[in-house]
C-alpha cells in the first residue's frame, strides 16, 4: 500500500474579521530556500509548545546526519523529489508524496542523492523537555 499524504485546499475565510490571511504557511515559509549543492536550508512552518513542523531543502549531494529524539516522534513528509531517508541501519529513497514515520529513541536522518533539490518536513511532538 502507498501512503499519500493529504493536501487541503483552503479558502480565505474571516470570521468576525480575525483571520486575514490564508491558512497555509507552506509557500511563503519555503519560499526563499535555494540551497546551493551540498548545502541544507530550513524554516519553521509551526512552533508551539507541544509541537514543531520544520521544512528542509536539501541540495544535491546534502545530507542531514542521523540523530534521534528520545521523547518524541517524528514524522517526514516528503513534499518534492526523492529523499533517501536514513532510519537505523537501514535506509530507503522515497519519492514525492511520502511519509516516513521515526519512532523515539530510532536515529533518523535524510540525503539527497540526486541533481535537484528535494524539500520534506519533519513534524516533532511532543517537544523535548
Amino acid at each position: 500500500m502507498s501512503l499519500r499524504p493529504w493536501r487541503f485546499i483552503f479558502l480565505e475565510y474571516e470570521p468576525l474579521g480575525y483571520m486575514s490571511t490564508p491558512l497555509d504557511s507552506y509557500d511563503d515559509a519555503v519560499a526563499d530556500l535555494d540551497p546551493e549543492p551540498g548545502d541544507l536550508e530550513t524554516a519553521e512552518l509551526v512552533v508551539s509548545d507541544d509541537a514543531l513542523v520544520k521544512a528542509f531543502a536539501l541540495g544535491p549531494g546534502a545530507e542531514l546526519d542521523a540523530h534521534e529524539h528520545g521523547t518524541s516522534t517524528n514524522v517526514f513528509h516528503v513534499l518534492e523529489g526523492t529523499v533517501t531517508v536514513l532510519q537505523g541501519t537501514e535506509q530507503e529513497s522515497i519519492e514525492a508524496p511520502g511519509v516516513v514515520h521515526h519512532e523515539r529513541g530510532v536515529a533518523h536522518g535524510a540525503k539527497n542523492e540526486t541533481d535537484e533539490t528535494v524539500v520534506f518536513t519533519a513534524s516533532l511532538c511532543p517537544m523535548p523537555s
